[in-house]
């Protein structure tokens, strides 16, 4: 397990269950506004193999390209100590990850929501992750 050093960007896990949606869209906003101080990773205990379309396009609305993204098993993620690991929604099924610090945000998946409260969960997500890169 390779620790960081202190010059390196910050180390950051974002987990849901099947790493399609909340994760992979906290991952995009950690890159958005991480200005390259933040190495972003997400990840899925079940992961469902692909990326939630509605998740793309809620980030094509906000010019963020997802299409490159694709879902990722715990066991595919670097073996990494991270800075601090994100859980989403995955309460007490969520496996434990080698991290300094851990945060669960209670946010519900998105996917079977219409546009609107599905946007309203990606802004959720965005304005989380914004204070959280504010916090480290």
């Amino acid at each position: 397990m390779t620790p960081p050093s202190p010059s390196q960007p910050k180390r950051i896990l974002f987990v849901c269950v099947q790493n399609s949606c909340r994760s992979q869209i906290a991952e995009a906003f950690a890159r958005m506004y991480g200005n390259n101080t933040i190495e972003p990773y997400s990840a899925g205990f079940r992961p469902s193999g692909k990326v939630h379309p509605k998740a793309i396009a809620a980030m094509r609305e906000l010019s963020y390209d997802m299409t490159q993204h694709r879902s990722k098993a715990l066991s595919e993620i670097p073996n990494l100590k991270y800075d601090i690991v994100v859980t989403m929604g995955c309460g007490d099924e969520c496996p434990a990850v080698h991290a300094k610090h851990r945060a669960a945000w209670d946010i519900a998946d998105p996917t079977l929501l219409p546009p609107e409260q599905f946007r309203a969960v990606r802004d959720l997500i965005g304005a989380k992750v914004k204070d959280l890169l504010t916090n480290l």
